[in-house]
C-alpha cells in the first residue's frame, strides 16, 4: 500500500542505509535496545537546503482560487521505526512562502514525479471534510459523558456527511454545466455545490416547526424533568456503590 506521511522538520533520516545493532540480554538475546552504527541521522530541514537537490515547478489540479502550483524536490532517504526497522522511503519536499512542507512516502524515487506530488496534496480533502463537518454538520458540538453517545453523535455525522456527498453528485449527473458559462465569467473552472448550499437547500425545502409560547414553555419543562430524573439514578446509582 503506497503512503504519503507528513513529518516534522527535525525529523531524523539517513542518505545511507544505517546499520542497526541491538543490545544483546542476559542470555543472549536480543532486546529492544539498539542503536545505529555509521553516518549520523539528519534532520529533514538540513536535508532540504542541499544544493543536489533539484526542486521542480508542477502544476496538479484547479482550485477554488486558480490553479494549484508549487514548488517540489525530492530525495532517497532512509529511516527507522522505534522497534529498529529500517526502512527506505523517499522524502518529498514542497517549498511554500513561508515554509517547507516535508513528507514521507515508500513510492520509489525513480517513480512519476507528477503523480507522487499530486497524491502527497490530497490531504487537502480530507481536511476539508473534517472542517466541513464541523461547521456545518455539528460535528464540534458534541455534549454527552459516555463513549455510545459519541459513536451515535459520529455516525450521524457521517450518515449526513454522505447524504449530502450524494445529493451534490446527483445533482451534477442531473444538472449538467453550461460550458458558455465559463466564457461568460471568464473562468476556466466552474465551482461545485458545497456542502453549504446542501444545507441551505434543505433548510428551505424542511423548514424547522415553528413552536407557540406554550409549546415552548411545555419542551423546557418536559427537558427539566428529564434532567431531574437523570440526576436522581445517578445519585442512587452512587449510594449503591
Amino acid at each position: 500500500m503506497e503512503y504519503y506521511a507528513d513529518i516534522p522538520n527535525n525529523y531524523p533520516l539517513y542518505l545511507t542505509c544505517p546499520q542497526v545493532e541491538f543490545k544483546l540480554g542476559k542470555r543472549g538475546q536480543p532486546t529492544q535496545q539498539f542503536r545505529v552504527i555509521g553516518a549520523p541521522a539528519r534532520p529533514a530541514a538540513e536535508l532540504a537546503q542541499s544544493p543536489d537537490l533539484e526542486w521542480v515547478s508542477l502544476t496538479l489540479r484547479t482550485t477554488e482560487r486558480g490553479w494549484l502550483v508549487g514548488e517540489f524536490a525530492r530525495q532517497s532517504v532512509w529511516s527507522i521505526d522505534g522497534q529498529g526497522r529500517v526502512r527506505q522511503e523517499t522524502l518529498l519536499l514542497k517549498r511554500e512562502p513561508k515554509r517547507i512542507r516535508y513528507t514521507l512516502t515508500n513510492a520509489p524515487v525513480t517513480g512519476d514525479f507528477q503523480t507522487q506530488a499530486f497524491r502527497k496534496c490530497q490531504r487537502y480533502f480530507v481536511e476539508r471534510s473534517l472542517q466541513d463537518a464541523k461547521s456545518e454538520l455539528g460535528l464540534d458540538e458534541f455534549q454527552a459523558l459516555k463513549y455510545r453517545a459519541w459513536q451515535h453523535h459520529l455516525a450521524l455525522t457521517i450518515v449526513a456527511s454522505w447524504f449530502i456527498a450524494e445529493t451534490r453528485l446527483d445533482w451534477q449527473q442531473q444538472h449538467p454545466r453550461d460550458t458558455s458559462l465559463t466564457d461568460d465569467y471568464a473562468i476556466d473552472v466552474l465551482p461545485q455545490l458545497s456542502m453549504a448550499n446542501v444545507r441551505e437547500l434543505l433548510r428551505a425545502s424542511l423548514p424547522l416547526r415553528q413552536l407557540s409560547p406554550l409549546q415552548a414553555a411545555s419542551l423546557v419543562v418536559q427537558h427539566l424533568d428529564q434532567r431531574t430524573q437523570s440526576r436522581r439514578s445517578r445519585l442512587r446509582k452512587r449510594l449503591k456503590t
